[in-house]
């Protein structure tokens, strides 16, 4: 049964052709669109952009995901990971880069994110060596807090957005974020063959539609978007350096590492593939060049969005073609403002809903994966108890250690590092030698991968 169900796998990834991997690129777009573009939103207003500014500012991240992403799927000797994963601009440097460019100006930002990719680029080797420390008990921990740390995101789009807002948890959006949920759940279970594999597509599209009728979708993003926009090198000004900014930006970049590393992860037992230390190596270095070419096209950090972790487990389409369309069509947005706006006008219950399934898929993910763990042996319920229970409470409350060091906040204030920490250092004390990866890991050259599947 199991070598049935292998094949059944096997064949649905052959069967999918440039038109259905174009539609399932749009899907991916779709799910990761509102968290890509609200960095940008979050830092611009703070920072008291102009609209001008502004439009320039989203357009160029989302031309900047695009061209990140294929940075990732483009595996070749030096750069890039070769896995079906979309970057996006990393939500855990919106407060730094604010501080800077409030503090200092807007080109120390720029400057101090520069740095921060070199830094990237020169520690990758030695950072992947850190897979050993990454056994089962360790990766299914940090894969179902990366998952649980996300839901209360949905929960909150499901709502409405902002939780302080007169109208959130309103009948109209809750009944509209549900309803987002129902039709995911009747597309998924029902649908037969294509049609199951793009259930989240289905419900954003028949969700924004109906929202439509209650007033909750605006068109006004799309009439007030420009038709063209190309990227500028240094739209902003040239790159200022100063030392204690640029120190800030690299704490982030190792948090956005090793929230790199669970999604690899992840994304390795979703395609049953071993990742290698070769395999983390490259992956560092592109997101590395993703990050050197936010600072120098005036954008942001770009790391790898576990959002779409979700959707691949939930749509069973384990190619890379469909990413390679979902980079394409965010680069052409990104030229074309008046297109990308179009994605914007999906209201926050309709966004909500989807998150609600494909975030929950990513616990199932870890969970599934912390069952291969021997829990007669106490040791691993302490380790993944400890672990999911720091990791998910410092993702609701950040604030714990508020009164700690700022730079010492800026790492200890994201729950998928703290979870990896706890996880790593527990099995490390509880097993010592007994408790690393025993595996052999495959260091020599592999063919390169450019436009395969």
């Amino acid at each position: 049964m199991k070598m049935g169900d292998e094949q059944m796998k096997e064949n649905k990834v052959k069967e999918v052709g440039h038109g259905k991997a174009a539609i399932l690129g749009i899907q991916h777009l779709l799910a990761m669109y509102s968290g890509a573009i609200a960095v940008p939103l979050l830092i611009g207003t703070a920072l008291h952009f102009t609209s001008t500014e502004m439009t320039y500012l989203v357009s160029i991240d989302i031309f900047m995901c695009g061209l990140a992403t294929f940075l990732q799927l483009m595996r070749n000797r030096y750069y890039g990971i070769g896995l079906p994963v979309v970057l996006g601009c990393a939500i855990q440097a919106v407060e730094p880069l604010k501080m800077i460019g409030q503090q200092f100006t807007i080109g120390t930002m720029y400057g101090a994110i520069i740095i921060a990719g070199i830094f990237v680029v020169l520690i990758a080797g030695q950072f992947a060596k850190v897979k050993k420390l990454f056994p089962p008990v360790v990766t299914g921990s940090l894969i179902t807090v990366i998952g649980l740390s996300l839901i209360p995101i949905a929960v909150s789009n499901l709502g409405g957005g902002q939780v302080s807002s007169p109208d959130f948890g309103s009948l109209v959006n809750i009944g509209v974020g549900f309803l987002t949920v129902l039709i995911i759940l009747v597309v998924q279970i029902w649908g037969r063959g294509f049609l199951n594999s793009i259930s989240v597509l289905i419900g954003l599209i028949v969700g924004t539609i109906i929202a439509a009728f209650f007033g909750l979708v605006s068109l006004d993003p799309i009439i007030n978007a420009p038709w063209f926009h190309f990227p500028q090198p240094f739209y902003f000004g040239a790159p200022q350096f100063e030392w204690s900014s640029a120190v800030t930006m690299i704490i982030i970049s190792l948090v956005s590492m090793v929230e790199s590393t669970g999604v690899y992860f992840a994304l390795g037992n979703i395609l049953d593939k071993k990742i290698t230390t070769k395999d983390l190596k490259l992956g560092y270095r592109a997101e590395g060049l993703a990050v050197i070419l936010g600072g120098v096209f005036n954008t942001f950090p770009y790391t790898t969005f576990s959002q779409n972790v979700g959707l691949l487990e939930l749509s069973g389409i384990k190619t890379k073609r469909p990413i390679y369309w979902s980079a394409a069509f965010l680069m052409l947005l990104g030229l074309l403002p008046k297109a990308g706006a179009l994605a914007t006008i999906i209201p926050n219950p309709v966004l909500g809903g989807a998150m609600l399934v494909m975030f929950s898929m990513i616990s199932v993910q870890g969970i599934r994966m912390l069952l291969d763990v021997d829990f007669h042996d106490e040791r691993n319920i302490l380790i993944v108890a400890v672990s999911v229970g720091l990791g998910l409470g410092v993702s609701i409350y950040p604030q714990i250690f508020q009164n700690l060091p700022r730079t010492i906040q800026l790492f200890l204030g994201n729950g998928i590092v703290v979870a990896s920490i706890s996880s790593v250092v527990m099995n490390l004390a509880f097993k010592g030698k007994e408790g690393l990866d025993q595996e052999q890991i495959t260091q020599e050259d592999e063919p390169l991968i450019t436009f395969d599947n």
